[in-house]
């Protein structure tokens, strides 16, 4: 399908959502450039390696991108450890506490919603090896730009303490916590409008600020 074609099959809800987030991450992206500053000087005085940490993710039907954050581990993580952050992560940094804990660490995705590959509101995108689970019917939530928050984001605020928990983490991640959060998601684009969208957001911002958080994907 061309360009065009794509263009005119999007409904004028789509069109205004997507100015609508374009419009407020670049304000957002300006209004916290300050804080943007601060946090890059921050991690790179507190440990070797770059500020921001790049992932490949699975976005807009199924297509992969890098997703951005503020690096809040050491550059190795990844070799040493798992994908999934469990309790208090020896890999994470003193900034990166701080920067998780405050959902800090997410604002370098506001440049991934500017350049469309994600959205301000909309199923967190997973890592590929994950997504290659999903049954057809879970592979819906890769209809829909991946989001900085969705329903799943709240209500799993506090992942990786619940993860610590288990004998398992891994497998508790794939056999409970991922379902839930796909299921979440399924719900969500049942009932997915703009009036949604700015209702999750302000969820969002009343978690971050009254529960500090926690350690999303």
């Amino acid at each position: 399908m061309t360009s065009n074609a794509q263009a005119s099959a999007l409904s004028p809800e789509d069109v205004a959502r997507r100015v609508f987030d374009a419009a407020v991450a670049g304000l957002g992206l300006l209004i916290s450039s300050p804080v943007l500053l601060v946090a890059a000087v921050a991690i790179r005085l507190d440990s070797p390696g770059p500020a921001i940490f790049r992932q490949k993710r699975v976005g807009l039907n199924g297509a992969p991108f890098e997703i951005l954050k503020f690096r809040t581990m050491r550059v190795d993580a990844e070799k040493v450890g798992a994908q999934l952050t469990v309790g208090a992560d020896p890999r994470i940094t003193n900034v990166g506490a701080f920067l998780r804990a405050w959902k800090i660490d997410e604002l370098p995705q506001l440049a991934n919603v500017v350049k469309g590959e994600m959205a301000l509101v909309g199923p967190r995108p997973e890592v590929p090896r994950y997504v290659e689970l999903y049954t057809p019917e879970q592979r819906r939530v890769l209809s829909v730009r991946p989001g900085i928050t969705d329903p799943a984001s709240i209500e799993f605020r506090n992942e990786s303490e619940l993860m610590a928990e288990q004998p398992d983490p891994e497998r508790y991640y794939r056999e409970v916590i991922m379902p839930r959060k796909v299921q979440l998601n399924l719900d969500y684009l049942a009932r997915r409008s703009l009036g949604t969208d700015l209702g999750i957001l302000f969820a969002t911002a009343k978690a971050v600020l009254l529960g500090r958080g926690g350690e999303g994907a």
